[in-house]
């Protein structure tokens, strides 16, 4: 795999875990409100990580360390996301892997081979919204949605994620989201930021205020739901 980035340490990538986050370069999507935009669209400007550093790091942290996120860009468009996977339970990680559920196939695979400990997939916008929240003029969303019944269906631990964007995203599309993944999962809400980086500029967030009004609605079509990111 390529990697382009890491966090060396972290408590918040990884629920209750204490894990670095190593990020992968290029995506099939091209989400307006994407922070990583320089890794989607360009990753080859971004600085290389030497597979042999990323190596030695994690057998130095393997004592004190309890997982791995794989985080992007998206991480299952990467040649040999198996094979390192495989390197990462041999040192007894626990492995997170961040998704947008493009890959279904190549979701349960890894399933399939008790590869992965946690998933967060995000869920770009409601069906009628998806296309445009992904950057596309149209999309074929079954992929998204035979992931999202993968880890529905799956007993490995999950959480689904929007991030909530004013221009993308009202109650209403929050609602049909909640309605789509189902009332008994871990949904969080994201709270977006404009950095700069972004694909899109000029796009807003909303107030912690605001956020917290829709979490009350949510509760309504979902059991667990979540700020991230206040």
């Amino acid at each position: 795999m390529k990697f382009h980035g890491l966090i060396k340490s972290t408590l918040v990538d990884y629920p209750e875990k204490l894990a670095c986050t190593l990020f992968t370069g290029g995506c099939n999507l091209r989400c307006p409100f994407c922070q990583n935009s320089d890794l989607v669209l360009n990753p080859e400007s971004q600085p290389y990580l030497n597979e042999e550093e990323i190596n030695k790091f994690l057998e130095k942290r393997k004592r004190y360390m309890d997982g791995v996120c794989l985080t992007g860009g998206e991480p299952l468009i990467q040649e040999g996301v198996v094979e390192f996977c495989e390197y990462l339970k041999s040192m007894g990680y626990l492995v997170k892997l961040d998704t947008n559920g493009t890959l279904p196939d190549k979701l349960q695979n890894l399933l399939d081979l008790n590869l992965i400990d946690y998933v967060a997939m995000d869920v770009k916008s409601d069906r009628a919204g998806y296309a445009k929240s992904v950057g596309y003029s149209n999309i074929n969303i079954e992929p998204f949605e035979k992931s999202i019944e993968i880890l529905k269906h799956s007993k490995i631990d999950h959480e689904f994620r929007t991030t909530v964007v004013k221009e993308f995203h009202g109650i209403e599309e929050l609602i049909n989201i909640a309605k789509w993944i189902g009332k008994d999962q871990k949904y969080y809400l994201q709270t977006f930021s404009d950095r700069g980086s972004n694909i899109q500029q000029g796009l807003h967030g909303y107030s912690a205020d605001e956020e917290k009004a829709m979490v009350k609605v949510l509760k309504s079509y979902i059991d667990s739901v979540q700020i991230r990111g206040i």
